[in-house]
């Protein structure tokens, strides 16, 4: 048996978006069909991220396991030869037994196309969101730069139903205009439910003059889906790849007006130990950032997590007076729990 990883690109106007659904025919679907014709064994894929209906790729990574004894590299070719002309597996390699590319610190990358003209050109119909409004550009990279950093994004993404950290972290976020082609790129940690076609929706009503930029930062501030603009077409929107993480970062630093913190990860392949200091943090945040981190540095390896707060001693957290707690992952890997040192 091997795992194998798989950069996969496709145009998903034909597509409802990536993951199987009964309504309609998917991506994931037409690669478990296809994959299981040509290995002659049953196959499932598992994706990295799974685009929306109408959504497009550049570099979706997706991993499968198989006997077969075709090797690894060679699959993309044999596939592309079965596959609609929609969908094409860009490369194939194979990959350690317990890759998976959800579970893997990345970088996604994602780029949203306005046409904004008077009149729409066909060719880009299915590739863009036309706009007959014209756009302030500066505005908008005005607006977008009050979006990069680590940020509750729960004001940019639709609810699903279900509690969900809301807290990412924009890398980076560009705009550029090539005539009548505004691009806004975005770098992130990841993305939130429709969070890339929401920001794309705000950041359009920032450049038709609706909000000032200065406004971005309200809309963060509020934490509420109806504080945003709308959610812009997904035929805009392309996942353009995903950067994975070679080596840990020995450490992470987050900060915004809410809360500061240092991580510290050097020590977590020596020693399976990491230090998290909590330098400031409103107290509404504060169980949810211990919490989040605590589990970040967990994912990376850590089992043992000692916390210190630098602003507060004594604060209530999880039920308990909370002062410098050690947090230990016990023998599952599963849960963890707190004890006082």
């Amino acid at each position: 048996m091997k795992r194998v990883k798989m950069i996969v690109a496709y145009d998903g106007t034909n597509y409802c978006g990536w993951q199987i659904q009964n309504n309609g025919i998917t991506i994931e679907e037409v690669l478990n069909k296809t994959l299981t014709d040509l290995l002659k064994e049953p196959v499932t894929v598992i994706g990295a991220s799974r685009t929306d209906s109408g959504v497009h790729s550049e570099g979706n990574v997706a991993v499968f396991d198989t006997e077969n004894r075709m090797p690894a590299d060679k699959i993309c070719f044999a596939l592309n030869q079965r596959l609609p002309e929609d969908i094409r597996v860009l490369h194939s390699e194979e990959v350690a037994p317990d890759y998976h590319p959800r579970k893997q610190n990345c970088v996604k990358t994602y780029e949203y196309k306005i046409m904004n003209r008077k009149i729409e050109v066909p060719t880009m119909r299915l590739y863009s969101h036309f706009c007959y409004y014209p756009l302030d550009v500066d505005k908008m990279r005005e607006g977008g730069a009050y979006l990069v950093g680590e940020h509750d994004f729960k004001s940019f993404c639709t609810a699903r139903g279900q509690a969900e950290d809301t807290v990412r972290t924009i890398y980076s976020l560009d705009i550029e205009k090539t005539g009548d082609l505004i691009i806004i790129r975005v770098r992130g940690s990841g993305f939130l439910y429709n969070m890339v076609r929401i920001i794309a929706g705000t950041l359009m009503k920032v450049g038709m003059g609706v909000y000032p930029p200065s406004h971005v930062e309200e809309i963060l501030d509020a934490r509420e889906r109806n504080a945003a603009g709308p959610k812009a077409a997904a035929k805009g929107l392309t996942l353009i790849r995903l950067d994975y993480e070679k080596e840990l970062e020995k450490e992470i630093h987050g900060e915004n007006k809410k809360w500061s913190y240092t991580l510290c990860q050097d020590r977590i392949i020596s020693e399976g130990n990491a230090w998290l200091t909590i330098h400031r943090c409103d107290e509404e945040d504060f169980e949810r950032l211990l919490i989040r981190v605590v589990h970040q540095a967990v994912r990376n390896g850590a089992r043992k997590v000692f916390v210190r707060d630098e602003e507060k001693a004594g604060r209530i957290v999880l039920g308990k007076p909370y002062g410098f707690y050690v947090f230990r992952i016990d023998d599952e890997n599963e849960l963890w729990y707190v004890t006082q040192k």
